[in-house]
């Protein structure tokens, strides 16, 4: 027996870590050391050791300590840390405590976020069966399938999923290889010659671990298991691509430094004024630069900002995608480039027959009308020549293709259905093959036999003789009229339609049946031409149409044909002229000088019968280049690139685990409209996190000048704030209305912008001349301007002592108390000048967020709470204002927002949005367009 060996050698067991496994059977057989009887139990026990088991293992995990520890000691957490000391410096504990309860709360949910994230490799082993037959001691059992071993025959059957890399000994299956390849028509693979110089995938008698049998039966040998398999590379290659920081995170530690340099400086810089400016106390220097320091610390950062990714995870959830990483909905919102797939996301995913095309004429299948001869006898041999078949339901299963044959049939001629149901009966099968492009079955109807053929045109009508006729009988196929059919198929083809061709061949009465394909398919006559299509999805033209007014370029990236795809991407809106079209073989000759240009440039392009590593370089590529990324994927074969790119994401229907696990967002609805919704959403948090720190940086001048005005003035000024004032200020009023802000809606045009870069900062310097010198100075000098009017109408003059027993005590602390208020009162005009970066506020709707006007009333009560309530006052050395005191501050609010609408008004007028690309006209419909019919002999 070729390749055997003694059970009893070590040898025996060490198998090759790698063979060549479409090198001729025997010495693939041979170098295995293994025959077509299997192993024998004890050989496959001792190759298990040396194999090790057939599962995925994942490599180099984080361990848990760790990410908790690093939620800890982000920069922003370091920052409150610091606030938190700082306020426990100056005895003001309760403060403390709380900013110490944000940073637990942010660190726990950012550790839950990152634990449910990342699952993609313990997924792909979901992929593989907890069992499989295998011929072991001449026989054949069930084993785990962690026990299987190279060697070891495989024994394959209709509805199994394969558990390892496999070269079949003997038998034909059909294989749905959808997880490998991404393509969801399954192949066909059989025992025989096979051809070396293809890619191992396309090896027409190798099977693979992770996919499914769903037709036939095949014993085959093992050459691969675990790691070692297609399915395993794919687990390796994912696991090596590691995911960056998102933009909103890069901008948030920046952002996080940037407010800790400025309160650094700002407590360091008012020491030296306040000794040698003021003549203060060293010890009170200190304090009020730590007052000076808390006051700066937003500490609701993380809060409003954790807030608003959520407000957007949860709209998008409603929406139809599920986000796993709250960066995520941000980083949507600086997506320039979409890389999609065509099957399932911008197509239904539901194969659709549009005509018959027959000597009668042009046959739309579900129109009400009486079926001629000719249609009649071609719906016949649709029904027959297929595999789908109705389930209890009534509803058809099978292959894609069968079933919308087969309703097309039923459409065309509900007899033809029960004909087959009732009296045809199938005697023999030839199965298609990606070599013959062909299937055919030797059907028995009223005791006659009969070959009916369906496949493609190109393969099928070079084979027929004859064509029926009108009136139902056959005719000569002339070579004019077989050019002409193949002239309309092709140009059908390039309208992105699957073409097949139906024919058959009545055989005479007492003659065998034909024993091979070859012999079967001979003489025949060509019933008709079907035209298939999976349409559009109804609401993809008007997504795509967004994106494009939005400034993002959409690119194809499909495993199916290239014509096809760029049919269905002209059908949609993504491409208008005729694209380039990259297959898997051109994209890796292609160098990477080459593949950037062709990236950077204008042209529209697709890439058509992609494998993994393609789908990763592109995005690599892309990202390379400075775009932000956003790839779709349903397949294992995508898992990598979902992981490699900005965001990954995966269909929820008609996708895997292994890419849902592998992606950041998953499209419960298998929808790209959904995505254009997710980058809207995007923008919107995005703009809604530079509103709120906008918003906080406004108030950093009304807090700072006050001290500066003391430490300027020599102490002939007292001091403007207190630093429980200004705590409460900071923590109390301020954080209500900020996290109001990150529930803003959108802002019009939002999605007539361009994508930003990926390098832009949060913080511009224009957003830091509007909060600090426009908005916090108008507010500053508001406040101040109610100190000291109280003050001065005490009778205060520069110099004169303020402090407790004095008798302009008391009138300090109402002017500081004044100031208060007015900080407050500034503060509200602000959050509503801070809901719109350009538009007016009367665009938005001034009650449209009732967040933001729950949380203006909240500061109002608060405010009115230290200024009235007796204890409160004491805390906080604040005193009751009087009437005219109020009616002051009544109008600052709106003279805050007055003036920033005057200046947004000025903005509109001399600075014009940036240019973005111009709408692109939305498709009526997502119909295919009308085809040309199949002509008539003498047309």
């Amino acid at each position: 027996m070729l390749g055997s060996v003694s059970p009893d050698t070590d040898r025996a067991a060490e198998v090759p870590a790698r063979v060549e496994a479409t090198e001729p059977l025997d010495l693939l057989l041979r170098d295995l050391r293994s025959s077509r009887d299997g192993l024998s139990t004890r050989e496959a026990q001792r190759r298990l050791i040396h194999a090790g088991p057939n599962t995925l293992r994942r490599r180099g995990t984080r361990q848990w300590p760790r990410q908790l520890v690093r939620q800890f000691t982000h920069p922003l957490a370091l920052l409150l840390w610091a606030a938190a000391a700082l306020a426990f410096s100056v005895g003001i504990e309760a403060v403390a405590i709380a900013i110490l309860s944000v940073i637990a709360l942010n660190a726990v949910f950012a550790f839950v976020q990152e634990r449910h994230a990342e699952h993609a490799v313990e997924a792909l082993a979901a992929f593989i069966p907890l069992h499989a037959t295998v011929v072991r001691d001449g026989s054949r059992r069930s084993v785990d399938t962690a026990d299987l071993v190279p060697g070891d025959v495989l024994i394959v059957s209709e509805g199994d999923k394969i558990s390892a890399d496999a070269r079949l000994l003997d038998g034909t299956v059909d294989v749905d290889m959808s997880a490998l390849t991404g393509e969801s028509v399954p192949v066909h693979r059989s025992a025989g010659p096979v051809d070396s110089t293809v890619p191992l995938l396309q090896a027409t008698d190798v099977i693979f671990s992770g996919t499914a049998c769903t037709q036939g039966e095949a014993a085959a040998v093992v050459f691969a298991t675990g790691m070692r398999t297609e399915l395993g590379r794919i687990a390796a290659l994912s696991e090596r691509v590691r995911t960056e920081e998102s933009p909103l995170e890069h901008q948030v530690r920046r952002v996080a430094w940037l407010i800790a340099a400025i309160s650094v400086l700002l407590g360091a810089a008012f020491i030296p004024l306040a000794i040698f400016g003021a003549g203060l106390p060293f010890l009170d220097s200190v304090i009020f630069a730590v007052g000076l320091l808390v006051g700066n610390v937003p500490e609701g950062l993380l809060p409003v900002i954790t807030l608003a990714l959520a407000i957007g995870v949860r709209q998008l959830a409603a929406r139809g995608a599920v986000v796993k990483r709250l960066s995520a909905v941000e980083t949507l919102g600086s997506t320039d480039v979409i890389c999609t797939d065509k099957t399932g996301t911008l197509t239904e995913n539901r194969m659709r027959v549009i005509t018959v095309a027959t000597t009668s004429g042009d046959i739309d299948p579900f129109a009400s009308a009486e079926a001629a001869e000719p249609v009649r006898r071609a719906a016949r041999a649709m029904a027959l020549c297929n595999n789908a078949h109705p389930s209890p339901t009534g509803e058809l299963t099978g292959d894609a293709t069968d079933i919308a044959v087969l309703a097309a049939a039923a459409a065309l001629d509900p007899a033809a259905i029960g004909s087959a149901a009732s009296d045809g009966h199938r005697l023999r099968q030839f199965a298609f093959d990606s070599v013959r492009k062909r299937m055919s079955t030797l059907d028995d109807a009223h005791g006659v036999h009969t070959v009916h053929v369906k496949g493609a045109p190109e393969t099928v009508v070079p084979l027929c003789t004859a064509e029926v006729a009108r009136d139902g009988t056959s005719r000569p196929l002339t070579e004019r009229r077989r050019a002409d059919i193949l002239a309309t198929v092709d140009a059908r083809a390039r309208d992105g339609y699957r073409m097949l061709a139906v024919a058959d061949r009545p055989l005479p009465t007492g003659r065998p049946g034909p024993a091979t394909p070859a012999a079967a398919e001979a003489d025949l006559t060509l019933l008709a031409v079907v035209s298939i299509v999976d349409p559009p999805r109804r609401e993809v033209p008007g997504a795509v149409a967004r994106c494009r007014t939005a400034g993002i370029r959409i690119i194809v990236i499909t495993g199916d044909h290239g014509a096809t795809a760029a049919a269905v991407a002209r059908q949609v809106g993504i491409v208008h002229g005729t694209p380039a079209i990259v297959t898997g073989p051109e994209l890796d000759a292609m160098s990477e000088d080459r593949l950037d240009e062709l990236l950077a440039g204008a042209d529209e392009v697709i890439f058509a019968r992609s494998s993994p590593e393609a789908k990763l370089r592109i995005a690599d590529a892309l990202r390379e280049t400075g775009h932000v990324v956003a790839m779709t994927g349903d397949g294992a074969n995508d898992a990598p690139a979902l992981r490699r790119a900005d965001i990954g994401i995966a269909m929820g229907r008609s996708g895997t685990d292994v890419a849902r696990e592998a992606s950041t967002m998953v499209l419960t609805d298998d929808d790209f409209a959904t995505i254009a919704a997710a980058v809207e959403s995007g923008r919107r948090v995005y703009d809604n996190i530079r509103k709120f720190i906008f918003y906080i940086f406004a108030h950093a001048t009304p807090e700072v000048l006050p001290f500066l005005v003391f430490a300027l003035s020599g102490g002939a000024v007292p001091v403007p704030l207190t630093v429980p004032l200004l705590l409460t200020f900071d923590v109390g009023t301020e954080t209500l209305p900020a996290l109001a802000l990150g529930r803003e809606r959108a802002e019009p045009g939002i999605m007539h912008r361009p994508p930003r870069p990926r390098g832009e900062p949060v913080i511009r310097r224009r957003m830091l001349l509007r909060a600090w010198l426009f908005l916090g100075l108008l507010c500053a000098v508001l406040a101040l301007a109610g100190f000291f009017a109280v003050l001065l109408s005490a009778g205060w003059h520069p110099g004169d002592p303020t402090g407790p027993g004095t008798a302009l005590h008391h009138a300090y602390r109402q002017a500081v108390t004044m100031l208060f208020v007015g900080m407050v009162a500034g503060q509200i005009g602000t959050a509503f000048a801070a809901r719109t970066e350009r538009a007016s506020l009367r665009s938005i709707g001034v009650c449209s967020n009732p967040m933001l006007l729950w949380g203006i009333g909240f500061e109002l009560v608060l405010a009115a709470a230290v200024v009235y309530v007796p204890p409160l006052q004491d805390v906080l050395g604040a005193a009751a204002l009087a009437p005219w005191m109020i009616a002051f501050v009544v109008l600052f609010p709106f003279i805050v927002w007055g003036c920033d609408e005057v200046y947004r008004w000025v903005l509109r007028r001399r600075v014009p949005e940036s240019s973005v690309p111009e709408p692109v006209p939305v498709p009526e419909s997502s119909s295919v367009p009308e085809s040309s019919s199949v002509p008539e002999p003498g047309a």
